[in-house]
C-alpha cells in the first residue's frame, strides 16, 4: 500500500480507503452484501483478483471481517464497527457527488443501477410470491436484465433464470438513471414512452410503487 509519508488523519485515512474501488467494497457491505458474488455484483468491472486483495486488505486492518461458510464453499464477509463507522464517511461522498458532479455517458451501466434498484425496494409491498421483472435494454440490444423481486432479499440476474416472467421493461439506462434519482417519476417515464411495461396492467401499476428513491435522489 503507498504511503503519504504524512501523520495527517485524511492523509492516512486516504491510503487505505482512497484506494481503487476500496470505496465500493464498503458501500455494497453497507448496503447488505455479503458473499464474494454478492459483493462482485454492485462493482462490475472488477477482477476476482483485486476484489479478494482489496477485501484481504481491509480485513488485516480491522475493518471487516470474514468467516467460511460450508455449505457455500466460500466466505461470509460483514463490517466490524470500525466499518460500519465508514458509514459517514461514505454518505458524504455521495451527498457530495450528487450535489456537484455531473453524470457523464461512461456511468450510464443498466447493470449497476439495476443491482442498486434492489437495495431499494420495500419489500414489505411485495406479494408473497416471487415476481420477475425482465429489463430490455433498447441502448444494449444484446442485453437483458432480470430482478427476481421476492422476500426477503430481492436480486438482480444477468441470465434467464427459469422463472415465467410476469412484467417485460423497455428503457435505456439514462432513463433508469433518472427514474432512480427522481429525476423523473416511473408514471412520467411511462406516459413519456421512456419506459414501457408490458403485463398485467394492475401488476406493472404495483411494481412502481414497490421501490423506494435513491438517498441520493434529488429534492423537489
Amino acid at each position: 500500500m503507498r504511503t503519504y509519508g504524512q501523520f495527517c488523519p485524511i492523509a492516512r485515512t486516504s491510503e487505505l480507503i482512497a484506494e481503487r474501488w476500496t470505496p465500493i467494497i464498503v458501500r455494497n457491505l453497507l448496503h447488505g452484501c455479503r458473499t464474494f458474488t454478492e459483493i462482485r455484483q454492485g462493482a462490475p468491472g472488477i477482477s476476482p483478483a483485486l476484489l479478494a486483495k482489496r477485501l484481504d486488505t481491509l480485513e488485516r486492518h480491522g475493518i471487516v471481517e470474514s468467516r467460511y461458510i460450508p455449505a457455500r464453499r466460500g466466505r461470509s464477509y460483514e463490517l466490524t464497527e470500525r466499518g460500519r463507522d465508514l458509514e459517514s464517511v461514505c454518505e458524504a461522498m455521495g451527498q457530495w457527488g450528487a450535489r456537484w458532479l455531473e453524470i457523464e455517458p461512461h456511468h450510464l451501466d443498466p447493470a449497476y443501477v439495476l443491482w442498486a434498484t434492489t437495495k431499494l425496494v420495500d419489500v414489505s409491498r411485495l406479494p408473497d410470491r416471487t415476481v420477475v421483472v425482465r429489463f430490455d435494454m433498447r441502448d444494449r440490444p444484446a442485453d437483458q436484465y432480470w430482478l427476481i423481486l421476492r422476500k426477503p432479499q430481492p436480486e438482480l440476474c444477468t441470465r434467464g433464470v427459469g422463472h415465467v416472467e410476469d412484467i417485460v421493461a423497455h428503457a435505456d439506462a439514462a432513463c433508469l438513471v433518472d427514474i432512480h434519482l427522481s429525476r423523473t417519476s416511473y408514471a412520467e417515464a411511462v406516459r413519456t414512452g421512456r419506459l414501457v411495461l408490458d403485463g398485467a396492467p394492475a401488476l406493472t401499476r404495483a411494481f412502481t410503487t414497490w421501490i423506494r428513491p435513491s438517498p441520493f435522489a434529488r429534492e423537489k
